[in-house]
């Protein structure tokens, strides 16, 4: 009995998952689904992956993949909308999905095409599915969790890269103002910021010998994240054992958002 009461379970919740045919996102759909989850999760071009993602946890019936390009707040409407006709509900928003520029930009040779490009995807589009997400909610009048994912750079900064820290920054404040919002309506709000993770976004400069040893010296646990990492933080975040937190800025990276 003891066990069971350790057991995240997401049995008869619906999930939304932003950005989630890879990486972190894709590990949060294969905790969510085998914690007892509905999932709908979209994609931008890797359809393969993510039907064949969406076929390991549960097929139709369980989890499904949407093609959806989120750069704006209606196409994260879309989605919602999606995940009501396939499903009935939605019960967990998770906002994964990004872009970060990987080349070092000076403030004053930024294009305005690439702050606007950065601030649609990571911010507007967020707004989006938060918006509608909540409504949805509201009318269910059962609760439910949303989950942002910011970054270290959007408590720290991050210097050559003022468009990805400001929409992160932007993200950890979203969740304080909408935790006291939503909080009379049972909807949690929080916030995981992950510092370097294993995924394809970070590969090419993991693996540069000197980016890498670079980042790994501002790690005091001196290695990247795994997906799994963030994943299993999410998962907790949405489940009971989380009752009690609201308005939360979760770090996992390994510390290093407190020595950069």
């Amino acid at each position: 009995m003891a066990q069971q009461g350790l057991v995240l379970s997401l049995d008869g919740k619906v999930a939304v998952v932003t950005g989630g045919s890879r990486g972190i996102g894709a590990a949060v759909v294969r905790m969510f689904a085998a914690s007892g989850a509905q999932v709908l999760f979209n994609y931008q071009q890797a359809r393969e992956e993510a039907e064949t993602l969406a076929g390991e946890c549960g097929g139709p019936a369980r989890c499904a993949a949407v093609q959806a390009e989120l750069s704006s707040p209606d196409a994260s409407k879309r989605l919602v909308q999606a995940a009501v006709e396939r499903f009935g509900r939605v019960d967990v928003l998770v906002g994964n999905h990004g872009v970060w520029p990987p080349r070092d930009v000076p403030v004053e040779q930024m294009s305005d095409e690439q702050w606007r490009r950065t601030l649609a995807i990571n911010l507007d589009s967020i707004f989006g599915l938060v918006k509608y997400g909540v409504a949805v909610m509201k009318k269910q009048k059962s609760g439910g969790h949303i989950v942002l994912i910011s970054s270290t750079a959007g408590q720290r900064g991050e210097a050559f890269h003022c468009d990805y820290a400001a929409s992160k920054g932007a993200i950890i404040s979203m969740v304080k103002g909408l935790s006291t919002e939503l909080a009379r309506d049972g909807i949690y709000v929080n916030c995981v910021a992950p510092g370097w993770v294993e995924t394809d976004m970070a590969a090419p400069a993991l693996r540069d010998p000197e980016i890498g040893q670079r980042v790994f010296s501002t790690i005091p646990l001196g290695r990247a994240g795994k997906p799994e990492e963030i994943a299993a933080t999410v998962l907790f975040l949405c489940t009971p054992h989380a009752g009690f937190i609201t308005g939360e800025i979760l770090n996992v990276n390994g510390g290093a958002v407190l020595v950069g």
